[in-house]
């Protein structure tokens, strides 16, 4: 499991650069940048205030982060991504009709 990359891989998709992550999960540049890196492993409050500023469930943080080779043999890297992006794609749907409803 590298939730390192995941982070990055959704970061990434999103535009935003590490500066911009860290400030709004409340930690530094530098250790978001180790734990990309896959030097650092967050605990699940980081973890939880990160897909919190990432504005996607902490699960599909951690489901992207799942080692494919040995937990989901038949999923691709490609495959993975492209889960990713249409997992954030349907939570920003989600939120315009929550939003619009709203008003």
């Amino acid at each position: 499991m590298n939730i390192g990359k995941s982070i990055k891989l959704i970061r990434i998709q999103k535009d935003l650069k590490q500066i911009e992550l860290a400030e709004k999960a409340k930690i530094s540049v530098s250790y978001l940048s180790l734990l990309e890196q896959g030097k650092r492993d967050p605990n699940l409050s980081t973890l939880s205030n990160i897909a919190k500023a990432l504005d996607v469930p902490l699960s599909i943080i951690v489901f992207l982060a799942s080692d494919i080779n040995n937990e989901i043999p038949e999923i691709s890297q490609e495959i993975k991504e492209k889960l990713s992006y249409i997992a954030q794609k349907l939570i920003r749907e989600s939120n315009s009709e929550r939003s619009a409803i709203n008003l």
